[in-house]
Parts: C-alpha cells; structure tokens; sequence
C-alpha cells in the first residue's frame, strides 16, 4: 500500500470512519472514477489544486465532477490572485502526485472550498491518494473533515 494511501486511511480512521477504499484501475478523471464504481458524474468530488501567487502556497477547490473551477470566483474567494499549480507544489504540499489528489490526509494544512453541488448527494467518491483508488463517503461530512467552506466558485 502506497504511503499515499496509508495517509487518506489513518485520516478517515482517525476521525472515526471505517473508509471504503476501492481499487478501480485507472482514475485520473472524474468520468474514470465515476463510471469505475457506478455513480452520477457529479457524485465525484474533484480536488483542485491552485497556486495561490501572492503567498504561494496551494490552495484546494473541491467541486463536483460535472463541474469547472472559475479562476475569478476562485481567485476573490482565495483573497489573491490564483495560477496554476505544478506537480512540485502539489507534491511538496499536499503530498499527493497529480491525478490522485485527495481531499484528506494532506501533509499540511491546507485552505479549501467546497461546491455546494457536492452536497446535494448522500454519497460521494474521492481521490484516496492515488490515481487507482477512490473512496466513499456521506458528502455532508466533507466540510468538516477538510475546513473546506461551501462556496460558489464555478462556472
């Protein structure tokens, strides 16, 4: 088991959840992972990554996997200007590689928002660290398990 996934299950454990973590094959996008373990499109929760430019630190947007990240909705949240993230900061912050990026179990803390969309579901399914594994969870937990903020940030 890869140290990523190690990290998303000691998070779910340690807030007192028995994860249901699934091996899907390949996952890197959210129609991979949704069609992997037979959900809506917008029952996955997406984990993106943006690099806050002013202070440089990554910021994450969880949004639903139907949906886009809009740069200026996410940028007057962030209270900066947002760019890109690369594989270095998301390795180096979240400790994650691109394409597997989990809401939890990130090596620092990190700020967030959540789409409201994601809350519309019982379950979701999310990155649990690898780019083959998802796991499921009550949406509604999300928010208190990553500080993430409900928030309208897309296009």
């Amino acid at each position: 088991m890869s140290k990523s996934l190690k990290r998303v299950r000691a998070a779910l454990e340690d807030a007192g959840l028995t994860p249901e973590i699934r091996e899907v094959g390949q996952a890197r996008t959210a129609q991979e992972a949704a069609d992997s373990v037979g959900c809506e499109l917008d029952q996955i929760a997406k984990s993106i990554i943006f690099r806050a430019e002013e202070s440089g630190e990554a910021v994450l947007f969880l949004t639903a996997g139907g949906n886009k990240v809009c740069a200026e909705k996410a940028s007057a949240l962030a209270g900066e200007p947002l760019g890109k993230a690369d594989a270095t900061l998301i390795r180096s912050q979240t400790g994650f590689a691109i394409g597997g990026v989990s809401p939890v179990g990130h090596l620092s803390p990190i700020r967030a928002w959540i789409d409201p969309r994601l809350l519309e579901f019982t379950t979701i399914w999310a990155a649990a660290g690898t780019p083959r594994h998802v796991f499921a969870l009550d949406a509604h937990l999300l928010p208190g398990l990553t500080g993430a903020v409900p928030a309208a940030f897309t296009l």
